[in-house]
């Protein structure tokens, strides 16, 4: 039996392609090596992003396997958010805590108000950006499954989709669903608006995006890890 501390203990953890053949990339070699000063004999954790991972030593300015390959089961229900992108580094950031957090799945929205008006190789640009986030993130909260990247999508396809979309006086209860979109600062359009009975609410103030996709993903993974204690206490 496997747990998340079988993997915090190591003194890092990195993506590799292939977890029978742990080569390392250049940038993961600056990173354990040059940043990390990492020495021989310390413990790495290699994961290949969909499940599987492996513990390793440090040897020989390289990694060396010293464990079995472990394959883990995809979190289920998958949970989702989405949001748009925003100026600076606010979604980056959003998307960084997002996978901290355990969101299966983060989406890309394209909104009437956003601040970032996204054509083809914009969206692109951003999913590029999200993705090294993910991949950072997923190796520092040493999750096993990197978060897949959708989109993008306006809010009528999201929501078509199974997600919720989140307003400030929407009465919805984010425990009852696995998808949650929350939109540009400047609000929902009046064609993207969600039904009264539709909307989720998730604060009694108004949220910054990033702090409302932040706030969705953290109210989807506890509704999920409350049911599965829950489930769990239930067994026979």
């Amino acid at each position: 039996m496997t747990s998340l501390r079988d993997r915090a203990d190591a003194a890092a953890q990195v993506l590799v392609g292939d977890l029978d053949d742990v080569a390392l990339d250049e940038p993961d070699v600056h990173h354990l090596f040059r940043v990390l000063r990492l020495r021989a004999g310390e413990a790495v954790v290699a994961f290949d992003g969909a499940g599987g991972w492996r513990r390793c030593t440090v040897a020989g300015g390289g990694l060396e396997a010293d464990g079995a390959v472990i394959h883990e089961a995809a979190p289920s229900p998958a949970l989702t958010v989405w949001l748009p992108a925003l100026k600076g580094e606010r979604s980056e950031w959003a998307v960084q805590k997002l996978t901290e957090l355990g969101v299966d799945e983060i989406g890309l929205l394209r909104c009437a108000r956003g601040t970032v008006r996204l054509d083809e190789a914009g969206a692109a640009r951003v999913l590029a950006r999200w993705g090294r986030v993910v991949r950072e993130a997923a190796c520092q909260s040493r999750r096993t499954w990197l978060p897949r990247l959708l989109g993008p999508l306006d809010p009528a396809a999201a929501h078509a989709s199974g997600a919720r979309l989140c307003e400030l006086d929407g009465s919805g209860d984010a425990r009852t669903v696995h998808a949650l979109a929350v939109g540009p600062e400047g609000g929902w359009s009046p064609d993207e608006r969600p039904d009264d009975d539709e909307a989720v609410g998730l604060a009694d103030a108004v949220l910054r995006t990033e702090t409302a996709a932040v706030a969705a993903g953290a109210a989807l993974v506890a509704a999920r890890r409350t049911a599965r204690h829950d489930a769990s206490a239930d067994a026979p």
